[in-house]
């Protein structure tokens, strides 16, 4: 039986603590981040994810109960309180806190798996949407570079649809995770279209590699673009001059993406 306790009150400390969890702020001061939803809160529970609270309307409470983990303190919420927690017109009525990951990964240490590089992303659906395809193409993890947006905020999570509980998520920095892979032995690919750039795919499909996509309006970092094993494109067959980041990631995934 899990503990459950109602609040009725915007003003309660509680509410308010986790109000701030909308803020990038909030969310470092605490170390935890608010999933939005039964569908999110769903894949934390079934992915060991670290639930500190788990937040309800009475009607979203009564219908979930049976999935919800024992020793997780289960708070009763009001309408209004729901609206105060959700950056939507109609939230669904239910929430959970969670531990941002705390996993940290050193990439000399990491000799196999794919990876995906996120160099300046800014748009937190193209970060969630690309996160998510990810996950879909079998990729190990992902790594937020410096300037890339936060991934815990509220829209981009939306966009993972829960994938950053089945895959690794940290921050660094590119040019040294970069090193480290091609001194592993591991191919790092950028996404630039360059004289030396190869058709993405008359790259052969492997396991154990690295890509790079840049800024939705710079791209790559020049820098990082020299350090790379390889530059890639996708060929356009149409008359569009170009792709939506997350479009080209997905595309580029799965081509370099052995079965």
């Amino acid at each position: 039986m899990n503990f459950m306790e109602t609040i009725k009150s915007a003003k309660n400390s509680r509410v308010k603590a986790w109000q701030k969890l909308q803020t990038k702020k909030g969310r470092q001061a605490s170390e935890t981040y608010l999933l939005d939803g039964w569908h999110l809160v769903q894949e934390a529970i079934q992915h060991d994810g670290k639930l500190h609270a788990v937040m309800g309307t009475a009607e979203q409470l009564a219908e979930h109960q049976e999935e919800l983990p024992l020793g997780v303190p289960v708070f009763e919420i009001t309408d209004d309180i729901a609206k105060k927690l959700s950056d939507l017109v109609t939230p669904q009525g239910i929430f959970a806190e969670v531990s941002l990951p705390s996993a940290t990964r050193e990439p000399q240490f990491i000799h196999d798996g794919a990876w995906l590089f996120l160099d300046a992303i800014q748009d937190p659906g193209n970060v969630g949407t690309m996160v998510r395809t990810a996950d879909a193409a079998g990729f190990t993890g992902v790594v937020f570079g410096h300037g890339s947006v936060d991934p815990y905020s509220p829209k981009a999570l939306r966009a993972m649809q829960g994938s950053q509980f089945h895959l690794t998520t940290t921050t660094g920095n590119l040019a040294d995770w970069t090193a480290s892979f091609t001194q592993n032995g591991m191919n790092v690919y950028g996404t630039q279209l360059d004289p030396e750039a190869a058709d993405v795919f008359t790259v052969p499909a492997q396991t154990q590699f690295a890509l790079i996509m840049g800024n939705e309006g710079q791209g790559m970092q020049p820098e990082l673009a020299k350090m790379t094993t390889q530059n890639l494109y996708i060929p356009i067959s149409g008359q569009a001059e170009s792709l939506n980041v997350a479009v080209a990631a997905g595309i580029a995934m799965f081509a370099l993406k052995a079965r």
